[in-house]
């Protein structure tokens, strides 16, 4: 019975599959080609809601409390995905990963291309701001989908003792979807005037979303069923009811499993979302020269990825995790005082040091998540844990640090990024070490 992690799947371990090299390397840029898709989508918002979304949906409010407002359609989206992994995690461990991967990218894809066309307040008025609310909740579903199914499609085909390095492709995919999303708008906001960019540019990056959305297509459709879920078809062992089965099965795995990855998206979306609309707004750093430095800083977290996933395989996932979150207690609280000296080189280390903590942290998930839950429910599982995380750490973070400088100074945005990183330290010691764990 597949019903245990520490329980092997009959057969060989995945690694030596049909197709050899070549179908392992489809897997991997399959796995890759979707996360960096999803995450520009997802990323391009982000950016938006910190440059125009405020007075473009929320033109009557305050320069704060739009600001707040944006924020807050931002958050929509993080409160969805939970809903989104469960609703793509039951159907992926029912029906299969490669068609929820589908799904999901189309359900991103589409939600972002209707937000580039969706007119603003000033022509429809107060029906635009609601209409965003409803497509961020959808690109929400489709994201709470897609990082399960990728992360389990490169750990259920990867080489015996290669999960870790394989588990690279989906977990690099946010950095460079992160590099396309600001690179576009920094295209855009330097060729355009500010009333142009304003007015129509910024929706070009949506639009383009339709394009990539048809390369991720092509190359998933060309993909077989991961090798572990065809065993638990052939043994007649998928879960009836995933959600039930976790909830009973492994309730303080999921909660932990969740904690572990809060440290990633308070320093990310700090990093790059707040700390975009903070240099612009109260340091007055020119918007396109902050997008440079973002831009430029983003390739730490891409390094910090690949070795952090690297690592993982030769000294656990346990190892790297704890000590990218020790780290990160300093990257937090040195973010802040470097930022605030406004010196254009310290700026893109403050950047480039917490992302650099953003991905030593998220690397290894990629295969300890799906590590710590048994085939019949993993989809569901991980998905859960993983957008439960993204909920905690990324839905409120540039709202709570907008209302953390208002009130205390940016000092106290540092103090509450330690504070995440310790938490996420603390759910990492209870879990257990996951590397040789069987699928």
């Amino acid at each position: 019975m597949v019903t245990s992690q520490n329980e092997a799947a009959a057969g060989a371990e995945p690694g030596a599959r049909p197709g050899g090299g070549r179908a392992l390397n489809r897997v991997a840029l399959a796995s890759f080609v979707g996360t960096a898709i999803e995450f520009y989508d997802f990323y391009i918002y982000g950016t938006a809601a910190a440059l125009v979304i405020n007075s473009a949906f929320f033109p009557n409010l305050s320069p704060v409390i739009g600001t707040l407002a944006a924020f807050s359609t931002f958050a929509v989206a993080f409160i969805a995905r939970p809903l989104g992994s469960l609703l793509f995690g039951h159907f992926g461990d029912r029906v299969g990963r490669k068609s929820m991967l589908v799904a999901s990218l189309l359900t991103m894809g589409l939600s972002t291309v209707a937000i580039g066309l969706l007119p603003s307040h000033a022509t429809i008025g107060v029906l635009a701001p609601v209409l965003l609310v409803v497509l961020r909740f959808l690109q929400g579903l489709g994201l709470g989908g897609e990082w399960g199914g990728a992360a389990l499609l490169a750990a259920e085909y990867a080489p015996r003792g290669k999960r870790g390095w394989y588990s690279t492709f989906p977990q690099i995919g946010p950095s460079i979807g992160f590099f396309a999303a600001s690179g576009a708008f920094l295209v855009l906001s330097s060729l355009q005037s500010d009333e142009a960019f304003r007015a129509w540019g910024w929706r070009v990056p949506f639009l383009a979303s339709a394009l990539l959305v048809v390369v991720g297509l092509v190359v998933r459709l060309r993909i077989a069923e991961t090798p572990v879920f065809a065993e638990v078809i052939r043994r007649q062992e998928r879960s009836s009811l995933p959600l039930v089965d976790m909830l009973r099965t492994a309730p303080v795995r999921l909660l932990l499993g969740g904690g572990t990855i809060i440290v990633s998206y308070v320093l990310f979306y700090i990093a790059t979302t707040f700390g975009l609309s903070y240099a612009t707004s109260t340091l007055h750093i020119p918007k396109n020269t902050v997008l440079l430095l973002q831009v430029v800083a983003i390739w730490a977290m891409a390094v910090a990825t690949v070795l952090a996933c690297r690592a993982s395989d030769r000294f656990g996932r346990r190892a790297v995790l704890l000590s990218g979150c020790g780290y990160a207690v300093v990257a937090g609280l040195l973010f802040f005082p470097l930022l605030d000296t406004r010196s254009l080189p310290l700026v893109c280390l403050a950047f480039a040091l917490a992302l650099a903590g953003m991905g030593w942290v998220y690397g290894p998930l990629g295969a300890f998540l799906p590590e710590l839950f048994p085939a019949r429910f993993r989809y569901s599982a991980s998905s859960f844990a993983y957008n439960l995380g993204g909920v905690l750490g990324g839905a409120l973070a540039p709202t709570i640090a907008t209302w953390l400088v208002a009130g205390f100074g940016s000092a106290s945005v540092g103090y509450y990024m330690a504070g995440a990183a310790v938490i996420s330290l603390l759910c990492v010691l209870a879990l257990p070490e996951t590397r040789q764990t069987q699928l």
